[in-house]
Parts: structure tokens; C-alpha cells; sequence
């Protein structure tokens, strides 16, 4: 609020005197007096636990609204086939495949990026993600590529806080 006040001082001062004296204000008088960005302010999500304890979340990624669990254990965000193919990822000849473990044993998955992971005021780039078979996760996973890009994050009482 001071700095407003001061800015709002200043214009008046450069822009009140050189009327008094008949002359217009100089270009660089004008520059001084323009609003300078300020420092990126922080957002942050609370998501309560659903019934089980897990973290039900609804991101946006890449402009297509799906159903996530996050998951601090998994080190890659996961999709199902479903929302990959939602989401017009597919696999060809020269994806690059990988062998993943998961809480039902290991399956074969294959590497993609993500542009935009959306999850209120929160967004994060370039994600990189895993597409794994049919029926190998009951819902996608939002996993450690795309938390570990936030500035934190932190299980309370019955609620996570995402900072981002």
C-alpha cells in the first residue's frame, strides 16, 4: 500500500510541475512511474481424505479434466489407458517402452510428457508421465513428477496442502 501511494506521488508530482511551468513530462519521467511486476505470490489446495485416506484430486491435463488419486509413493504421474487415449496419447513404434513395479506387480508402460497438469489456481509443465495397460490402475495417479515441481506439500489432520 505504500508503494502505491509513493508511485501515486510521484506521478502526480511529475505530472502536476511541468504543467505549473508549461512544459510536458519527460519520457523518462514516464517511465518511473510505471508498475513493475511483483514477486510470484504462492497458491495453495487443500484436499480433504476421502473415506479410505486417499487424496481424490479433478486436474486439468492438457485442457482434459480427469479423476486422480495423488500418490507420494509413485515416482512418475501414471494414466490409465482410458485417459491417455482421452487424452490423445498413443503408443507407436517409436515410444519408449518401460517395465514399472506397481501395488499389483510389474506391468509394461510407455513414456510421455505431459504439457500442463491444471489443478486449481496451480500449473505445472512438462510433466512426465507413464501410460500403463488396461486394468492395470483402477484410476490414474498423480505421483512425484509433478509434486516434486511444486514448492511443497504436506499431510495434515484428514487433509493434504499443495503449495504451488
Amino acid at each position: 500500500m505504500a508503494g502505491a501511494a509513493a508511485v501515486g506521488a510521484l506521478s502526480y508530482t511529475h505530472w502536476l510541475a511541468p504543467r505549473m511551468a508549461g512544459e510536458a513530462p519527460s519520457v523518462a519521467v514516464a517511465a518511473t512511474t510505471q508498475r513493475m511486476p511483483g514477486p510470484r505470490v504462492p497458491t495453495t489446495l487443500a484436499v480433504a481424505a476421502d473415506y479410505r485416506g486417499h487424496y481424490i484430486v479433478h486436474p486439468s491435463v492438457d485442457n482434459y479434466r480427469i479423476k486422480m488419486m495423488v500418490d507420494t509413493g509413485a515416482s512418475i504421474v501414471a494414466l490409465t489407458a482410458a485417459d491417455a487415449r482421452a487424452l490423445g496419447i498413443r503408443s507407436d513404434a517409436s515410444t519408449r517402452k518401460v517395465m514399472l513395479s506397481t501395488a499389483n506387480g510389474r506391468v509394461t508402460g510407455f513414456r510421455t510428457v505431459l504439457r500442463e497438469i491444471r489443478l486449481g489456481e496451480i500449473v505445472v509443465r512438462n510433466v512426465d508421465a507413464v501410460v500403463l495397460p488396461e486394468r492395470a490402475l483402477s484410476m490414474s495417479l498423480l505421483g512425484n513428477s509433478f509434486l516434486s515441481k511444486l514448492l511443497g506439500y504436506e499431510v495434515q489432520t484428514g487433509r493434504m496442502v499443495l503449495r504451488g
